[in-house]
């Protein structure tokens, strides 16, 4: 396939040197909202929205929105999603939808057409999917990245305790279920440069992760910093000689500061800042 756009590792990592790896969530959740003092309903959703892509779009590289809170609201909600995506992306943040979708054949493939080919309405960067009905159940959301120059985030080694019981489970050539969605990854992303564009979703709680090879060639977006427990100084111990390319995440610990854009920006900025040194120290 002719790839239409710069493919996404090489923009995420010129946007990770140039703006740091920090990933900021975008989670308007119920109880947020409430701290925010805004209404559980749409004109509340759209002003957290609003204000978070005001206050860090321009100066993170990744936001992610998780789509689940939008859905909550039906097609308002996600005329709301719309709206942020287009307005982060105008402001130079690359967005990576969290809507880990995964199902096979053309509904697999329909799922893709939403979210990363360049003309659906809500376009973005990169996809979050599941692989557990088999890695090649992603084969249309692969095909379509690479058209587009978009990328994915495949779930792999994930920072809920109850992950562990699928990602840790070892097939019978010995290899666990989460290496073998890394190899298959590495195997993706073989060759590109400066990064391949199919990266992992690993979290930053699961300590040491020494006796998994998470040197895909591709990003490693790491949910867990902040209200989960993981600091930004946990991150090389984690994540090893791959740390460089790591995706932080942070939500709950730069969303509290809100609704103020002022100590939004400042808790984004310090984040950056902390991450940058425990990767620059490795």
């Amino acid at each position: 396939m002719t790839r239409m756009t710069e493919p996404f590792g090489a923009r995420l990592r010129r946007a990770m040197d140039e703006r740091g790896p920090l990933c900021v969530g975008i989670d308007p959740h119920a109880s947020l909202l409430a701290e925010w003092d805004l209404g559980d309903d749409v004109t509340g959703l759209e002003r957290f929205s609003r204000t978070v892509v005001e206050a860090v779009a321009d100066r993170v590289a990744v936001l992610k929105p998780q789509i689940a809170f939008f859905e909550r609201f039906g097609s308002r909600g996600v005329a709301v999603l719309e709206k942020s995506v287009e307005e982060a992306r105008a402001a130079g943040a690359l967005v990576v939808m969290d809507a880990k979708r995964g199902d096979i054949g053309s509904t697999m493939a329909a799922y893709a057409e939403s979210f990363l080919h360049r003309d659906a309405p809500l376009f973005s960067d990169a996809l979050t999917v599941s692989p557990y009905l088999g890695y090649g159940s992603l084969k249309p959301a692969v095909d379509m990245a690479r058209e587009h120059g978009t990328g994915l985030f495949v779930l792999a080694l994930t920072s809920n305790p109850e992950g562990a019981e699928v990602q840790h489970a070892v097939r019978g050539d010995g290899r666990s279920v989460g290496a073998t969605v890394l190899a298959h990854l590495a195997a993706e992303n073989a060759g590109e440069e400066p990064l391949g564009s199919f990266g992992a979703v690993v979290g930053a709680t699961l300590g040491d992760l020494s006796s998994y090879d998470l040197d895909v060639n591709g990003p490693l977006l790491a949910p867990g910093i902040g209200a989960q427990g993981a600091t930004p100084a946990d991150l090389p111990g984690v994540f090893g000689p791959a740390v460089r390319n790591v995706v932080p995440n942070v939500s709950r610990g730069v969303l509290r500061h809100g609704p103020d854009i002022s100590a939004l920006r400042a808790s984004a900025d310090r984040f950056a800042e902390e991450i940058r040194s425990a990767v620059a120290a490795v």
